[in-house]
């Protein structure tokens, strides 16, 4: 039997994904891997930040698929480990992201901010703090 390695994609559903794909393309300098246009005009795409995956995905009430502009909040919070968060939270800013809360050193290990995207979506950006602190989240798996 062929060896299975699991993995976790989340798939971010959005009002108008063509905008949220250009959006995370500019302010996080995310690659698009694919993109499906169906029929009907709506978008699932394949993204990845320095090779972590996501996909984007249009709305789809139908099947209970609802951006958190639907919701009015979101139930979900993207957390993405990054070099240099600094930077990077500045270009996410620069692009249209909403600081929720600044990069700081956190008593949880990490230097860690929170930021809302433009279609409602919030990211955990940070690096884990060094030293033993920041241990738990150098760790690749359990």
């Amino acid at each position: 039997m062929e060896e299975f390695r699991s993995t976790i994609t989340p798939v971010l559903t959005v009002r108008e994904a063509a905008q949220a794909i250009v959006f995370y393309v500019r302010a996080f300098g995310a690659e698009e891997i694919y993109r499906n246009t169906y029929p009907d005009g709506r978008i699932v795409a394949e993204m990845a930040v320095q090779g972590a995956r996501f996909r984007v995905a249009d709305e789809a009430p139908e099947a209970s698929n609802l951006s958190p502009q639907t919701l009015k909040g979101t139930t979900v919070r993207i957390n993405l480990l990054v070099a240099d968060p600094d930077e990077f939270a500045a270009r996410a800013i620069a692009n249209g992201a909403i600081e929720v809360a600044p990069i700081t050193d956190q008593s949880y290990g990490l230097r860690q901010g929170r930021f809302a995207d433009p279609f409602g979506h919030h990211w955990l950006i940070g690096r884990p703090l060094v030293g033993e602190a920041g241990a738990w989240a150098r760790r690749a798996g359990p």
